[in-house]
């Protein structure tokens, strides 16, 4: 069997990540019911809903790969690749009905991200990345910013720190920073790759909710890490500069950086 091309199965992460997004948009702004998941984290009907389609089209035209999604869990597959779902990354804001929420689709071989879409339904963006192919925003390349001193930067992170050496460093990372603001969640990463913001920070993250954003930010000219420093997904928290950034946001974070958690473990940040 013919080993499948990054083109091909990014062209296929795209359209069912529109597919999906179609699904969540039927519920946005509808006063949708929502519910607490067990960490208190809100879920709705369009989570599941939107997670379920693209299950089904994963295993309808890659069966043997495996699946990990925020909502139905892991699914072993026979191969080394692994898809990985966030259905609605910002269920908050999917639910307050700001239309700053996402789909979120990666693949990983052997655990490597090698594609990535965020796709922002309400808001007609995708910004999609394949490694080697580049970074792309709504089909045009996709670029970092050259902001070259963080006191020009633009820094953003969404709401959620864990502890008190966490909030005294993003509090002084926004005080050495040009403006800061907490455009949080995928969106953020979307505004670093795509030049329209220079620094994203998250002190609690999810694999599906970093899934895409290496592949996006690399292939943009950018990085991707954990507060640590290290590229991964897997770090449990995350940081995305446009890599001229990076070394004077991590004299800021490093000593805040908290143990890596692998995988799905950890707080919930939607």
């Amino acid at each position: 069997m013919n080993e499948p091309s990054l083109q091909s199965l990014l062209d296929f992460a795209l359209e069912t990540a529109w597919k999906a997004g179609r699904v969540t948009l039927g519920y946005f702004q509808t006063g949708v019911a929502v519910e607490r998941k067990g960490d208190l984290s809100p879920v709705t009907r369009a989570d599941r809903e939107a997670e379920q389609v693209i299950r089904d089209l994963v295993e309808r035209y890659w069966p043997a790969h495996g699946l990990l999604g925020e909502e139905f869990g892991e699914q072993t597959g026979a191969s080394e690749w692994t898809w990985i779902i966030d259905p609605i990354d910002g269920t908050k804001s999917f639910v307050a009905g700001v239309p700053l929420y996402a789909c979120l689709i990666a693949l990983t071989r052997n655990r490597e991200p090698v594609v990535g879409v965020a796709h922002f339904p309400a808001l007609n963006e995708t910004v999609f990345a394949a490694r080697g192919l580049g970074c792309f925003w709504n089909g045009r390349r996709a670029r970092v910013s050259d902001v070259s001193d963080l006191k020009d930067a633009l820094v953003l992170g969404s709401d959620v720190l864990v502890s008190d050496e966490q909030q005294a460093r993003w509090e002084q990372l926004c005080r050495n920073a040009g403006v800061a603001r907490t455009w949080g969640d995928a969106y953020g990463y979307a505004l670093v790759a795509t030049g329209r913001g220079d620094v994203m920070v998250d002190a609690i993250m999810n694999v599906w909710d970093c899934g895409p954003f290496a592949v996006i930010l690399e292939e943009a000219g950018g990085t991707f890490t954990d507060w640590q420093g290290t590229p991964t997904i897997y770090g449990g928290n995350s940081v995305a500069t446009n890599g001229r950034l990076q070394k004077q946001v991590m004299d800021i974070l490093l000593p805040a950086a908290s143990p890596s958690r692998s995988n799905a473990s950890g707080g919930e940040r939607d």
